[in-house]
Formats: structure tokens, sequence, C-alpha cells
């Protein structure tokens, strides 16, 4: 394979000459920006969109988005920096030097909410009215997002001759990425290595989460129920992706991939939240009904 080539060959897919980047006026511009930044275009869309149809204030999302962007890169570089810390102790400086990489979804999530927790309180709306709108927009940002690792062939997983097994030229990876597992099935005289694709399983099961919350949103019998269904499903979802990345961020050198712990927590706290809130509007209906028989009586 050329360092440029990207294949796909259970399905048939050979891909070739697959930029990182492209020049404009000279500057070169990564594909992995341009991709975040649509994503984060029509996820702000789609979150004013739901937030129209939940009468949230005009403006009310447009006006979010600078602090949620500038806040959720903070929380994204700060959660990977903490949990990858033997890395820049000896060097502090480059913890501000984001080119080499270096961003963790959960820290933007993390940082997103509570930047939008303050700025509820501040226009005076619902914390968990607006969450559930934010969510939509969270997931499809998420949904496009995820290609830009596509684009710079890194978060993927251990070897894999399943259906959608991906080959990448070994000089187009990080070598820290290179499990032994890995390593162990390249083919002798050839350049490259086959993983699972992570990157495109979490954004298709991101976009299978997003139609059925979609489809559901009209239904929901509480405020906070969308953003239950987001961390709960994105949780379970991150569980089982992120235990066949090799690129895992870990608690110390415990082996414990901090993200799948993360998304478990998550999963189980937000069906436990969810189960108690519905038996608690199911019980407020039933003696909202049993107070006007009552009343007839």
């Amino acid at each position: 394979m050329q360092s440029t080539d990207i294949a796909f060959p259970n399905l048939g897919i050979y891909l070739t000459n697959v930029p990182k980047t492209i020049s404009i006026f000279g500057f070169p511009i990564a594909f992995y920006g341009m991709i975040i930044a649509v994503g984060v275009i029509l996820g702000f869309t789609f979150a004013s969109k739901e937030g129209d149809r939940l009468g949230h204030p005009k403006d009310f999302w447009w006006d979010f988005s600078i602090p949620a962007i500038i806040f959720s890169v903070i929380g994204a570089r700060a959660y990977y920096v903490i949990f990858s810390w033997d890395m820049y102790s000896g060097n502090i400086k480059e913890i501000f030097n984001t080119r080499h990489g270096g961003m963790a979804i959960y820290g933007a999530v993390i940082a997103g909410f509570l930047t939008m927790f303050v700025f509820c309180k501040i226009k005076k709306v619902a914390f968990l009215d607006a969450t559930d709108a934010a969510v939509f927009g969270l997931l499809t940002g998420q949904i496009i997002g995820r290609w830009g690792n596509f684009m710079n062939r890194e978060a993927f997983g251990g070897y894999s001759d399943g259906l959608f097994a991906m080959r990448l030229p070994i000089e187009a990876v990080r070598q820290s990425d290179i499990s032994a597992d890995i390593a162990a099935h390249i083919v002798e005289g050839t350049n490259y290595i086959q993983v699972h694709p992570t990157f495109l399983y979490e954004s298709m099961l991101n976009l299978g989460l997003l139609i059925v919350m979609f489809l559901y949103r009209k239904h929901k019998r509480f405020n906070g129920e969308m953003t239950l269904w987001y961390l709960g499903g994105y949780g379970l979802i991150r569980f089982f992706v992120e235990g066949l990345r090799t690129d895992q961020l870990q608690i110390g050198n415990t082996g414990i991939a901090v993200s799948q712990m993360l998304g478990l927590f998550l999963f189980v706290s937000s069906v436990i939240a969810a189960i108690i809130m519905h038996l608690s509007v199911s019980k407020k209906k039933k003696d909202a009904v049993g107070s006007k028989v009552e009343e007839k009586s």
C-alpha cells in the first residue's frame, strides 16, 4: 500500500491518495479540523431546531455556541492531558500544542454541560429542557466528527478480519497505536496493518441512537429524559467501542480504560435515574386521577 491509501478489503473498497490535509494559498488545513467544524455547525443547527420546537428563546443556541465551543475545546484537552500526564509532565509547554492531537470527547461533553448549566442560569432557561435539545446536536456532531479520525488514521481497534476490517499503511499511523496483537498479524512482506475501524462503529451506532431518540422525543414524559437517553445510550456504545481501541486513555497503570468505565457508569446511572423518574411521573398521574375521582364523588 502507498502511504496515503486506505482499504476495506472484505468490502472490496480500496481508496487511494486519501490526504490528511489540503493546501489553501500555501497554508495546510487538516481535514480533521474541517470535519469537526462541519459537525459543530450542523450540531448547533439541529439543537437550535429542536430548541425552537421546545419554545426556547430566539437565538439562545447561537448565543450559547461561542462559550460552548471555547470551553468544550478546553475540556477536551484537559481530559486528555490529565489521563496522559506522563506525556506532558516533563514538557508543560506541550500541553498547549494541540496540533499534535490530544482531544477527548468526554472532556468536551463534561465541559459543555457545565457551560450550559451556567448559561441557562443567566438566560433563565430550564437546564434539563435545554439539555434535551442539546443532546440531539451533540450526537449529530459526534456522528460527523468521528470521520475526522478516519482522515487522521487514528482511533482504530485491534486486529480484525471481519467484514469491516480496515487496512492502513504502517507509516501512516502512530507507532504507539500498533498493539502487540496487531503487530503479530502483520504479514511478512507487507507494509500495512488490518484493524477494527472503531471510528465507523461509533459513528454508525451513534446514528442509530439519534434515530431512536428522534422517533421517541415527542413521547418524553419529563424534562431530562432525552438527556438520559443520550448519556445512557452513548455510555453503552462507548463502553463496547472503547474496549476495542488501542489508544485508550487509562487510569494510571491499572490497565483500565477511563472512558470505558465512565461509559458504563453513565449507562447504569442513567437507567436507574430513568426508572425512578418514570415511577415518579406515573405516581403523580395516578394521584391526580384519584383526586379528580374524589372531587366528583
